[in-house]
């Protein structure tokens, strides 16, 4: 019962932030219809980030108390983050290529998300090599590791190298001078709940998969 409450009021959330998007707030200026690529590109990367996160800590988690839910939820977020990654790292450089003439620069934002991403693929790619062994589990949590001390550089990248890619407007680095208008902050943050909420009904479709596999 609450799983179907959970997805409804995922999709009405949904429904709302399009309308927020394409009705409500005005093209900006500056960079006209792509600018609105924010609201699709910021929180997919926000669920990636935190999404190693919690495959770190799944991780960590099972190989203390050898319970096979913590494993299995390290996985299923794994999967669904590289996804989540993957299309905002593609959002990215759809964003760029209008507004600084080419799809890749190379810059430090850049790179460390998709060092992040090549860190998923290792992650899954390593536990579907060795599957039900106690040693893959225990590497498998260090490369998880490894994309969580990865996922807060990302997140600081654009104010530690200031390049092409505009710094933090949303955040412990914001400027407060930005010029992300009220209306555009407000889709922004629904915009981030939209889109966790989507992550965690993935995440737990993967892992009911999973349970059932085996």
């Amino acid at each position: 019962m609450f799983s179907k409450l959970f997805t409804l009021i995922t999709f009405l959330v949904f429904i709302f932030m399009l309308w927020m998007v394409f009705w409500w707030i005005p093209i900006d200026i500056s960079q006209g219809p792509v600018a609105k690529t924010v609201f699709i590109h910021v929180p997919l990367a926000w669920c990636s980030m935190v999404a190693i996160v919690l495959v770190a800590i799944s991780s960590i988690y099972y190989l203390f108390n050898k319970k096979l839910f913590w494993d299995n939820l390290a996985q299923s977020t794994a999967e669904v983050g590289v996804l989540f990654g993957s299309l905002a790292l593609i959002t990215g450089i759809i964003w760029a290529k209008p507004i600084w003439g080419v799809w890749w620069t190379g810059e430090a934002k850049l790179t460390t998300t998709l060092i992040l991403i090549l860190i998923y693929a290792a992650y899954i790619l390593f536990r579907s090599l060795y599957t039900n062994s106690m040693q893959m589990k225990k590497i498998a949590a260090i490369i998880a590791v490894i994309g969580a001390i990865d996922s807060p550089i990302i997140y600081f990248a654009a104010n530690l190298w200031q390049e092409a890619h505009p710094v933090t407007v949303i955040g412990p680095l914001a400027r407060e001078d930005s010029s992300f208008g009220a209306d555009y902050g407000i889709t922004l943050l629904v915009s981030v709940i939209a889109f966790t909420m989507l992550f965690v009904i993935l995440t737990r479709l993967r892992l009911k998969i999973l349970s059932l596999e085996q």
